[in-house]
């Protein structure tokens, strides 16, 4: 394929010589003459592994050339890959000013008939948050086309995966190719180009390739900060910190996996919110600063307080809650983070019905007994012998449990509001009536 590279640092200059290396025709742009001239005497612009040895051989070959014209980079293509920079504001936010400027010089020289023959694709490489590119991209480049994305241009976003030092092995072993489309088209035009590399290729509507890439950038970040938070707390308490998470990297059941990696509700029980405060307190104790570890358990808070606020959205007073020990199958309620929601929806004065087929108050003994009785005092007054109980008094229902008679009953469309807290099994199937909202989806 015919392939332009909009930007030539590390993204776009590894992007291009790696594309030029599998045998496409590409043309690099950049408005910093030096890195064209650069590229143009088979010199890297930028310090990489492989990097130099590349760009002089497909340089040498023909195959990777550089220009300061877009006009002319244009007009050589049929696929713009947009790899500018994408830089923090002063205040945080994402600086979308390249990124606008070179949607506006593409647009411009398509509009120009620059472009002969076929319909041109403009690939959006750079990391930029969900909405960006259809609600502030895709507008200019209609603007300056003056004809419709997806209909007489394509668009789509490909993040990348490169991490600099290894980028140049990266690219051609990546961890996985996120093509976002906005028609088959343009995706077929990404698909083509990284037509032999491994690793699985996942087509996605562009706000999920725009999100994914924050996804994966801030769990590796928080990776980073978690192990070396808890190395730390290790070390003040005398305990080899590689050994620890030598074991803990080899659970693959628990810990490296999709456990706990889906978006649902809070969590509680009589283990993780207990451990989580005595290890943050061994922490303090041992002057050991672990602000991500501390602020689990307030973030876990304020997750179960957006399930409040959706209550408080809809307006109605008569709630019912499906679900109340901490886990399905046990009638646990110690630290139950939906004793903890009905609290407070109790204390906020909401008329609630509660139904739990595994919670029947004359069974509840010992601890689990002393702490329901400590934390909702009503709870006799509030549990229902059935689901129909519950779905005949709500104006609104919570569904925290996946206990099956209750997900045969839920209604469809007219009826109570239903905020699922779980991801129901139909979710996706919901999303479209009227009267769901997800927690978090």
């Amino acid at each position: 394929m015919r392939v332009s590279v909009f930007g030539l640092g590390y993204v776009g200059c590894v992007s291009a010589a790696c594309l030029a290396s599998m045998g496409h025709e590409v043309i690099g742009v950049d408005v910093n003459q030096v890195k064209v001239d650069l590229v143009n005497d088979g010199k890297a612009p930028v310090v990489e592994e492989r990097i130099g040895e590349l760009i002089a051989e497909v340089v040498r070959t023909g195959a990777l050339r550089a220009t300061g014209d877009v006009r002319e980079a244009i007009m050589d293509s049929e696929v713009s890959l947009v790899c500018v920079g994408t830089p923090s504001e002063p205040n945080g936010s994402l600086c979308t000013t390249y990124l606008e400027r070179v949607t506006e010089q593409i647009g411009a020289a398509l509009a120009e008939g620059a472009k002969q023959g076929g319909r041109h694709t403009v690939v959006f490489r750079s990391t930029m948050l969900p909405g960006t590119c259809l609600n502030l991209l895709v507008p200019i480049l209609e603007k300056y086309v003056g004809g419709t994305a997806g209909v007489d241009v394509g668009v789509a976003v490909n993040p990348e995966f490169l991490r600099e030092g290894t980028s140049v092995r990266d690219f051609f072993d990546p961890p996985k190719t996120v093509i976002g489309e906005l028609d088959p088209a343009s995706g077929d035009a990404v698909m083509a180009l990284y037509d032999g590399l491994p690793g699985e290729v996942f087509r996605v509507p562009v706000p999920t390739a725009e999100a994914i890439k924050y996804a994966d950038n801030a769990f590796h970040g928080l990776k980073i900060g978690f192990a070396n938070e808890l190395g730390a707390v290790c070390q003040a308490l005398g305990v080899d910190s590689h050994q620890v998470m030598d074991v803990f990297l080899a659970d693959r059941k628990l810990n490296i996996s999709p456990a706990y990696l889906r978006p649902g509700f809070a969590f509680g029980g009589s283990c993780l919110p207990k451990d989580l405060r005595s290890l943050v307190y061994a922490a303090q104790r041992a002057d050991v600063s672990v602000p991500i570890l501390a602020h689990v358990l307030p973030s876990n808070s304020d997750h179960l307080q957006r399930a409040v606020e959706l209550v408080e959205r809809t307006g109605k007073r008569r709630v019912g809650l499906f679900g109340l020990s901490f886990k399905p199958g046990t009638d646990d309620l110690r630290e139950s983070p939906l004793v903890e929601l009905a609290e407070r929806l109790f204390g906020k004065g909401y008329d609630l019905k509660i139904y739990d087929a595994n919670v029947s108050l004359s069974r509840l003994i010992g601890a689990n007994r002393e702490y329901i009785e400590t934390r909702l005092p009503h709870l006799a007054q509030l549990l229902a012998d059935s689901v129909e109980e519950v779905l005949e008094h709500a104006e609104v229902c919570m569904v925290g449990t996946r206990d099956p008679a209750v997900l045969s009953a839920l209604p469809h469309g007219d009826g109570p509001v239903i905020i699922d807290l779980i991801h129901l099994p139909d979710a996706d199937a919901r999303r479209a009536e009227p009267g769901y909202v997800g927690l978090a989806w």
